[in-house]
């Protein structure tokens, strides 16, 4: 197999590429060791090693450093060996290990994520924002139904209200200018139309 292609990945590391297929990034040092030049052939069992044995041992390490600070959906931790420069057979190694020692739990995180702004954000914000993380509409669902089952209610209204009342908006003397731009902001905050309507406009509203 030949080496098409070295780049520098950064001062120390550089991003290597076999075949025009396989892609890597070894520290400078390793790829003296194993003898990896621009043009020429790379020993079998030296790519073997580094694939099946070096990569692997190290983008665990790096999976659990990761998950040592914070929670990351498997989207996320993917994501971020994908950054590293993993090929694709390592990250999947990586993720199955991590997942099997339950370091990585997407409802979890899903409903925690939920616990932690469950007051601050509308559910369709919310859902956005987990989608973003790589959650799947299956697993919302069953994340919305643990945190309901825990106890778990959102009150929309009560939410939009605490957030006039930091503007310092009053719905009652509001100019049409100022109720046009409160509407927007609390819609791009993912609150319904109705919500936002029965609070900027309540006149109209009940009319």
């Amino acid at each position: 197999m030949k080496v098409t292609q070295i780049e520098e990945f950064t001062k120390s590391r550089v991003r290597i590429t076999v075949d025009e297929e396989i892609t890597f990034v070894l520290y400078k040092s390793e790829q003296h060791k194993f003898h990896i030049r621009p043009d020429e052939e790379i020993e079998e069992t030296n790519l073997r090693i580094i694939l099946e044995e070096l990569l692997p041992k190290r983008a665990r390490l790096r999976a659990m450093n990761l998950l040592k600070n914070r929670e990351y959906t498997v989207k996320q931790l993917h994501d971020k060996l994908k950054q590293g420069g993993y090929p694709e057979s390592v990250i999947g190694d990586a993720l199955d290990y991590v997942g099997s020692c339950r370091y990585t739990d997407d409802l979890r995180y899903a409903v925690n994520f939920i616990r932690n702004h469950q007051g601050d954000r509308s559910r369709r914000r919310i859902e956005q924002d987990l989608t973003g993380r790589g959650i799947e509409r299956n697993l919302l669902e069953k994340a919305w139904a643990e945190w309901e089952g825990e106890g778990g209610s959102q009150n929309e209204q009560a939410m939009i209200q605490a957030l006039l009342a930091k503007k310092g908006f009053d719905s009652q003397t509001a100019a049409p200018r100022d109720r046009q731009k409160m509407f927007a902001f609390l819609m791009r905050k993912g609150f319904s139309g109705e919500q936002v309507r029965r609070a900027v406009q309540p006149d109209e509203y009940y009319e």
